[in-house]
């Protein structure tokens, strides 16, 4: 028996296979069609062996997954053999509202309900529908669980999600903080308490998910006190191609002084701001980075300010929590970009955050990159947001449920 979990993006599909137990991966793959949908790379890594690669064309999230479950079916062995005895689905779904703040069996009310909040993660949730539906066709006889990023972040008391604006926005509109990446915070929470071999009910964390969308959460005792993303995954740390915190005056001046509508603003705001808004060469931090050492004073600067804010943020959260025993960097940039981490780390020694520059320089995920004698440890971690889907997704239906 195994678990098979879809994490539907925009224009890619990640997947992993997992023993029934949601112990052990077995394999993880991605499909990624943002270039050309005919030559999509389709990459699949099993355990202790190299990866797989092929082409696969791709037109959406249905055909995406089609080509993943047949896949991990065509693997060697027993890796395969588990793929074709899959006896649980679970599936990423970003925007649960108010509504869904645990994961849920997927029904045809379940799936309206998703598709209603389609609006609030326009990129998304439409995306993890198609992949639902994809995936329910490929194996119908099996229970499929939907796994909510804004889950997490049910903890949240009113003062953490309740906007200083007219009250009947929240009582009457539902306007309120939700969060996101919270399959991701939570995971690197549970992970970060085993490598420091304490119990996370005695933890103050701080997670800082930085990849091309970026968030970052206090924690205390293991539940969210706040979160930096709000209402939609545009607020908070600045991202790839999203703005961030932006004073909300300059939405009103460029539309009286310029009328733009609400599209163009909504255009430029997600998808043109940024790192890539600033430097004015790529959403890729890599890219930005490298145009940064050639001499782009752009790219420095855009470089310059992704780090004052993830750092701002962090001594927030700090006070918040009256102190931190430790920050933890995860994602695509948070993993691997280690002179990102020395600049965000800049200046937090006040917190009593020490970096060790030659841990930080050749780090490796999971590690603690903080000095010896550092009271607070600094902590990167590999997140798995599809073995914590997987975890969640047979919690609550184990496998005595449907066996």
């Amino acid at each position: 028996m195994s678990i098979l979990v879809i994490n539907a993006g925009s224009s890619s599909l990640k997947f992993g296979l997992f023993d029934a137990a949601a112990r052990q991966t077995l394999a993880t793959g991605l499909i990624d069609w943002r270039g050309d949908p005919r030559q999509a790379e389709l990459v699949l890594h099993r355990s202790e062996s190299a990866p797989l690669r092929s082409r696969e064309s791709v037109s959406d999230h249905r055909t995406a997954v089609l080509h993943a479950v047949n896949q991990l079916a065509r693997l060697p062995g027993a890796h395969g053999a588990a793929a074709v005895a899959v006896t649980l689905v679970g599936h990423r779904v970003v925007h649960g509202g108010t509504r869904f703040q645990e994961p849920i069996r997927i029904d045809s009310n379940v799936k309206a309900e998703i598709a209603q909040l389609a609006e609030l993660a326009p990129l998304h949730n439409p995306a993890a529908l198609e992949a639902i539906e994809a995936a329910e066709s490929a194996l119908p006889h099996v229970p499929h669980v939907a796994v909510f990023d804004t889950a997490f972040f049910a903890t949240l008391g009113p003062r953490a999600y309740v906007y200083p604006a007219p009250y009947t926005w929240f009582r009457e509109g539902g306007i309120r903080r939700f969060g996101f990446h919270g399959i991701s915070h939570a995971f690197c929470a549970s992970r970060a308490a085993e490598l420091m071999g304490r119990p996370l009910t005695a933890l103050r964390l701080i997670v800082c998910h930085l990849g091309n969308g970026c968030s970052a959460s206090a924690l205390c005792a293991g539940r969210a006190v706040q979160t930096s993303m709000g209402f939609t995954p545009l607020d908070g740390l600045m991202m790839g191609t999203r703005c961030g915190w932006l004073d909300p005056g300059i939405l009103l001046h460029l539309q009286r002084r310029h009328n733009l509508s609400v599209d163009q603003l909504d255009h430029a705001l997600n998808h043109e701001s940024g790192l890539l808004g600033i430097s004015g060469v790529s959403s890729d931090y890599r890219h930005v980075k490298a145009a940064a050492d050639q001499g782009n004073d752009r790219a420095r600067l855009a470089l310059a300010i992704f780090a004052d804010r993830i750092r701002a943020t962090i001594g927030a959260y700090a006070v918040l929590l009256g102190g931190v025993d430790a920050i933890v960097f995860t994602a695509g940039i948070g993993e691997h970009a280690a002179d990102l981490r020395a600049a965000v780390c800049e200046g937090l020694q006040i917190l009593g955050l020490h970096l060790d520059a030659d841990r930080n320089a050749a780090c490796t995920p999971d590690a603690d990159i903080a000095s010896a004698d550092s009271p607070g440890r600094i902590l990167v971690i590999r997140t798995q947001e599809e073995l914590m889907i997987a975890r969640e997704a047979r919690r609550i239906l184990p496998v005595s449920r449907y066996n």
